[in-house]
């Protein structure tokens, strides 16, 4: 008997957020020192977003 499951899409919502906004931290932070980019929470939040939703369409 085989059986595989997708997980609780809550879950896998909620680590996408997490990991999603602490990657665009950090990448908003290196260019912030380079002085490409200022580390503001809209530079955060929208690339966060955009991580997010890359993920999601690569995993389906």
């Amino acid at each position: 008997m085989e059986t595989t499951s997708q997980g609780d899409p809550r879950v896998l919502f909620a680590m996408n957020l997490v990991l999603s906004s602490l990657f665009a931290t950090l990448v908003v932070w290196g260019l912030s020192l380079v002085d490409i980019a200022q580390f503001t929470l809209v530079n955060v939040g929208s690339l966060a977003l955009i991580i997010m939703a890359a993920t999601h369409i690569i995993t389906r």
